[in-house]
């Protein structure tokens, strides 16, 4: 007897479309950090985010990296983050050698909590990352208000909500500034690859100058400020550009495939759907379920481990900031983001789940629930 289909967590979506645009950039000879892909992705994924300018780079985390550094964030500073977050969102403010101040998220949306945020500005703070945690957009309104008030930057790390929108307006023109992630299983994709989008042209033109090496743009190797090579490839951007051919597409086929798991698990009372709030379209990145109730931290990982045998790859929610040994602060007080992460868990999403095969998961799950529970 043949084993049973296995449904892999994340895939990504390419067609001939990408491989015709990645053929084309490899027959123009461009296929390092310069070619016209770069400026066609740049300017549309801009005017996608309703911002002025789109700076594109390597990957997600040199995107956060590089937003600090032009933003002159160093040794001493400190920048307030969740505490359920990538570890990307710490690491890129360990690398300014600034102090990662986590805070609490909301039940109501899984991300920041604007009153946590209030509670940790202190003198040393320059900064609050807020992250679209599986992709619903944080409460930016309250964070801006709080941010200009009291002269801190705000980032939005999107990685995980590219298509969501807040009271009609998108994900990348939330803040000040906004970083993305392409990483392979994002809702697009170029196997890897980030961006940073703004409306601050100062802000802009800084990156630009730090994701190339620090090279004067008016004067060839020469190099007044130390930068990095964060730059991407016309290859990449290839890929991007089909992709945002394709967004819409995308995004309407993962949308359906979370709202088939959320509509036929709706009677599991063990599984309780991800919130969404009102005037907030979520990013359809992962479909994102809490597995029994808070007094109950070993249900999530038990019912992971029958999906497994089942054919069905799942992940768990990210270990809370303050638990990992390079950001460990035992001090920290952030009792909803610790039962999320013991709680929490994606199920397999992506755009070429049919009908079809998000039923035969949900049937999985619901024998997998009956053995958990016997």
């Amino acid at each position: 007897m043949s084993a049973p289909a296995r449904f892999p967590v994340a895939r990504p979506s390419i067609t001939d479309l990408e491989e015709r645009y990645v053929v084309d950039a490899i027959r123009s000879g461009w296929i390092s950090s310069h070619g016209p892909y770069l400026r066609e992705f740049e300017d549309r994924f801009a005017r996608r985010c309703a911002v002025d300018a789109a700076v594109s780079t390597g990957n997600g985390t040199v995107a956060l990296h590089l937003v600090l550094a032009a933003a002159g964030i160093g040794p001493g500073d400190e920048v307030i983050v969740p505490a359920l977050t990538y570890v990307a969102t710490a690491n890129a403010v360990a690398y300014c050698g600034a102090r990662a101040v986590c805070v609490d998220v909301l039940p109501q949306s899984w991300c920041i909590d604007p009153a946590a945020v209030r509670a940790a500005i202190g003198p040393r703070t320059r900064a609050v990352i807020a992250v679209d945690l599986y992709g619903h957009p944080a409460d930016y309104p309250a964070l801006r208000d709080l941010c200009h008030r009291h002269g801190l930057l705000l980032v939005a790390d999107a990685a995980e909500s590219f298509g969501a929108t807040l009271d009609g307006h998108p994900t990348g023109s939330l803040a000040d500034v906004t970083t993305f992630s392409f990483f392979g299983n994002k809702v697009i994709t170029s196997g890897e690859g980030g961006c940073v989008t703004t409306s601050d042209k100062a802000l802009a033109d800084r990156m630009r100058l730090l994701r190339n090496q620090g090279m004067d743009p008016h004067r060839r190797y020469y190099f007044p400020v130390l930068g990095y090579n964060y730059r991407m490839t016309n290859l990449s951007a290839a890929v991007l550009c089909a992709q945002l051919d394709r967004a819409d597409e995308i995004i309407a086929r993962r949308d359906r495939v979370i709202a088939d798991y959320e509509e036929q698990l709706a009677d599991e009372p063990a599984l309780t759907r991800q919130p969404v709030l009102p005037g907030v379209r979520r990013g359809p990145w992962m479909a994102a379920f809490l597995v029994g109730d808070a007094g109950n931290a070993t249900s999530r990982d038990a019912l992971a481990r029958a999906l497994d045998r089942r054919g069905v790859d799942t992940r768990p929610f990210f270990v809370p900031i303050t638990e990992l040994p390079a950001h460990r602060d035992p001090a920290a007080n952030c009792p909803v983001t610790t039962d999320l992460a013991r709680r929490g868990i994606n199920l397999p999403t992506h755009a070429e789940l049919s009908e079809a095969e998000v039923k035969t998961v949900v049937e999985r799950i619901r024998a997998a629930l009956v053995d958990v529970a016997s």
